[in-house]
């Protein structure tokens, strides 16, 4: 099997996955759509390799391959970038969530609101003595 139909069909499964997680609503709209960009833009490559020929030599780059290479690597360095950044701002939206719920059951444990058969009451003693100190 030459590589490059090997490439094409790898493509075209990972466009079917993307797909079907989306299908299955197990990734977001947002992030789909940079995978799916990705796919529909390799995947007609695998098949016709020579496609970018002409674009390569006209920025200077030996072969059309060689510049998908190095598009992909930047590509992967992006969405990387972009991963570690939702990672953070997620963390720090978390850590505030935490943090008002920690209050509003301080709060209600002080209001005497805060119900006596919950599995955390063991803990709302804890919590109260860190909003009184």
């Amino acid at each position: 099997m030459q590589l490059s139909v090997l490439t094409s069909i790898t493509g075209l499964l990972v466009l079917g996955y993307i797909l079907e997680l989306l299908r299955r609503q197990q990734l977001r709209e947002k992030y789909a759509a940079i995978w799916l960009a990705i796919g529909l833009l390799v995947a007609p490559l695998g098949f016709v390799p020579d496609l970018l020929d002409p674009v390569a030599r006209a920025l200077g780059v030996a072969s059309g391959v060689s510049l998908v290479l190095f598009v992909g690597f930047v590509l992967v360095l992006l969405v990387s970038l972009h991963l570690s950044w939702e990672t953070s701002r997620l963390e720090a939206e978390t850590r505030t969530l935490a943090e008002d719920v920690a209050l509003i059951r301080a709060h209600l444990v002080q209001q005497g609101g805060y119900p006596s058969t919950s599995p955390r009451t063991e803990d709302s003693g804890a919590i109260e003595a860190q909003v009184n100190s």
